[in-house]
C-alpha cells in the first residue's frame, strides 16, 4: 500500500515556498507535520515561519495549517521536534537569525545564529513563548549552527537527543571550514540542555536512532569522499562518538536525510528506516531502505519518487504504516512538501 497526497504547495497560503519538513508522534498517536514558511522566495533567509499541520487518523487526513513561531524581520527555521513520552510534552528546537543576516554573514562572523525552544502540553495545540538555549546548546566558537532539520529522539533512558550541525570557522567555505555533526543532551525533559559527541569533521544535517544494544546511530550529510553518507556510532548515549565511517549504500548527492527506527513509540529497534535522494548528481529519487541490524547493512530498499525530491522525515504510526513527508516537484525538488503513507508490504515489493 502506498498513498501520497501533497500537505503544503508552494505559493499558496501568503508564502512562496514550503521546505525542512519535520515529523513527529505524540503519546496519543496525533502526528504532526512542521515545515519552514518562506514567504518572499525559495532562499534560505528572509521572512521565514514555523508551521503545522496535525493528523489524529494516522496520516489520512489533515488539520488546516497553523503558525507556531513567527517574528518580524526574522528567520525562524530548522524545525527539530522530539517527544517526552514520559510526560506527553512536545518540545520544538529550532534556529533565528536576522532576515537579512544570511548563511554566509553567519559563517563570518557578521551577524548572529541563536537557538531557541518552544514546547506544548497539549498535542501541539498551543505552544508557549519560545526561549532562547543558545548559551546551552552553543559553544562560542561555532558560528554557522542549525538543530535538525528532522526530528530528535528519547532514548529508552529518558534521555533526549536532538541531532544538529555546525560550523568553526569564517569562511563560509565548505572545504576549509569545518562542519560537524553534533547532538544536544536533556535529562531533565528538556528544562537545560548541554553539548553532547561531536562527529568528526566534513559532516553536516544528521539524524539519530537508538538500536537494540542501547547505542545510538547517527547518519550524517557527508562533504567529505565520495557523495555517500556517513555514519559514527555512541556507545554513552550521546556523549561521545566513534570513528566516522562512509556508508556506501547510501548515496546522495549532498543533502538532508531522515532516519526513524520501525516503531511508532520511537522505542530503539534494530529495524531501522532511512530516507533521502539518492542520486549522486541530483536532488532526486527520493529512495526509502530499512535496515534489520541496526544500520550496518540496509538490503530493503524502493523508491517513492523518480523526479526531483530534497529534505524528508519519517514517523511510524500506531497502525505499523510509515509516513515520510518529503520535498517534491516536478521541475524542481521545492514545489511541495508531499506525504508518502505506506506499509512494510510495499516497502519490501509485495
Amino acid at each position: 500500500m502506498l498513498e501520497q497526497s501533497e500537505l503544503f504547495i508552494s505559493g499558496e497560503g501568503g508564502c512562496h515556498t514550503y521546505r525542512i519538513p519535520a515529523l513527529v508522534t505524540t503519546t496519543t498517536g496525533r502526528v504532526l507535520a512542521l515545515c519552514e514558511g518562506r514567504r518572499a522566495s525559495r532562499g534560505d533567509s528572509g521572512q521565514i515561519d514555523l508551521l503545522l499541520r496535525h493528523s489524529d487518523d494516522e496520516g489520512r487526513t489533515w488539520s488546516s495549517v497553523r503558525v507556531v513561531v513567527s517574528e518580524s524581520e526574522m528567520t525562524c527555521g530548522n524545525p527539530c521536534p522530539v517527544v517526552d513520552r514520559q510526560t506527553g510534552r512536545i518540545l520544538l528546537t529550532f534556529c533565528k537569525n536576522l532576515a537579512d543576516g544570511p548563511e554566509s554573514m553567519i559563517c563570518e562572523g557578521k551577524a548572529p545564529r541563536t537557538v531557541w525552544l518552544t514546547y506544548s502540553d497539549d498535542d501541539g495545540e498551543t505552544w508557549v513563548t519560545p526561549r532562547e538555549i543558545t548559551d546551552q546548546a552553543k559553544h562560542p566558537s561555532w558560528t554557522w549552527y542549525a538543530t535538525g532539520p528532522c526530528h530528535g529522539i528519547q532514548l529508552s533512558t529518558g534521555r533526549l537527543v536532538i541531532p544538529c550541525d555546525h560550523m568553526i570557522g569564517v569562511y563560509h567555505d565548505r572545504q576549509r571550514d569545518p562542519y560537524h555533526s553534533h547532538v544536544i543532551l536533556s535529562d531533565d525533559g528538556g528544562e537545560t540542555w548541554r553539548v553532547g559527541g561531536i562527529v568528526e569533521e566534513g559532516t553536516n544535517e544528521c539524524a539519530v536512532a537508538e538500536t537494540t544494544d542501547g547505542s545510538l546511530y547517527i547518519n550524517c550529510r557527508n562533504y567529505r569522499g565520495e557523495k555517500r553518507r556517513a555514519a559514527a556510532r555512541s556507545q554513552d548515549g550521546g556523549e561521545s562518538f566513534g570513528p566516522r565511517a562512509w556508508v556506501d549504500d547510501h548515496p546522495e548527492p549532498i543533502c538532508q536525510a531522515a532516519m526513524a527506527t520501525l516503531s511508532a513509540t520511537g522505542a530503539a529497534s534494530d529495524r531501522v528506516l532511512f530516507a533521502n535522494p539518492a542520486d549522486r548528481d541530483t536532488r532526486s529519487r527520493l529512495t526509502v531502505r530499512l535496515s534489520e541490524d541496526g544500520g550496518r547493512s540496509w538490503p530493503v530498499l524502493r523508491c517513492l519518487y523518480e523526479g526531483p525530491a530534497a529534505y524528508s522525515d519519517l514517523a511510524v504510526v500506531d497502525g505499523g504504516h510509515v509516513l515520510c513527508l518529503y520535498e517534491r516537484g516536478a521541475e524542481n525538488a521545492y514545489e511541495t512538501l508531499t506525504l508518502a503513507r505506506f506499509d512494510e508490504a510495499w516497502l519490501n515489493g509485495e
